[in-house]
């Protein structure tokens, strides 16, 4: 199985990228972790990133697009894997079809994690985490109790709130993803490998209907 993820911020990609690598024994691939973990190493590609990222550069897609060919070459990548942030865009999506060519590991499916701007919205402007256990809740969907508590740690602690799930945030994060991210909607269409599945329901309800779109 090797899939792509679609969605906007909150739709739920992370969560169900981790049941599928629990389910299949295969890899989410995440490009910012890549990066993370080559400038922390200091290979080659990791020292080129973090020449560019000091100097305030975005990474071009040639060192990311670098990073997940070492990456699929892994031994745990030989049964599938599930990229989750990239491509975001027309020009890297070419790119990685390109690569993925060369490598003989070809796409399987493009899914979109369909959800209504509204609820994303709540999800994500709801969103709490525990400072103490890292417990995820929403004010709106999965609250703790009142004042907000985490009910597994003893002392209680605040439940805190990421900065960028701020609400002046989310609207920049979301118009980024309309204008960039969107239109690979119709490019995957195009090719023939786009799979909608609906992200507003339960988690199990959702991975089951994404594992009917990628056929296991």
């Amino acid at each position: 199985m090797r899939i792509v993820l679609l969605g906007a911020p909150g739709s739920g990609k992370g969560t169900q990228s981790q049941l599928l690598v629990q389910a299949f024994g295969i890899p989410q691939i995440s490009t910012g972790d890549l990066l993370r973990e080559a400038v922390a190493k200091g290979t080659d590609l990791g020292k080129r990133a973090k020449a560019v990222m000091d100097s305030g550069k975005l990474v071009d897609d040639a060192i990311v697009l670098g990073m997940i060919r070492e990456r699929l070459s892994l031994p745990d990548a030989a049964k599938g894997f599930i990229l989750d942030g990239f491509p975001r865009n027309i020009a890297q999506a070419g790119a990685l079809n390109a690569l993925l060519g060369e490598l003989r590991t070809p796409l399987d499916a493009v899914v979109l994690m369909d959800i209504d701007v509204d609820v994303l919205f709540k999800r994500l402007t709801g969103r709490r985490i525990c400072q103490d256990c890292g417990r995820v809740f929403n004010v709106f969907t999965s609250p703790p109790g009142t004042p907000p508590h985490c009910a597994q740690c003893n002392d209680m602690p605040r439940l805190l709130q990421r900065p960028d799930d701020r609400e002046e945030v989310i609207g920049k994060r979301l118009e980024v993803y309309e204008a960039q991210t969107k239109p690979l909607i119709e490019y995957y269409r195009s090719l023939g490998l786009l799979k909608i599945v609906d992200a507003d329901a339960e988690t199990q309800t959702v991975f089951e209907a994404l594992r009917r779109a990628v056929g296991v």
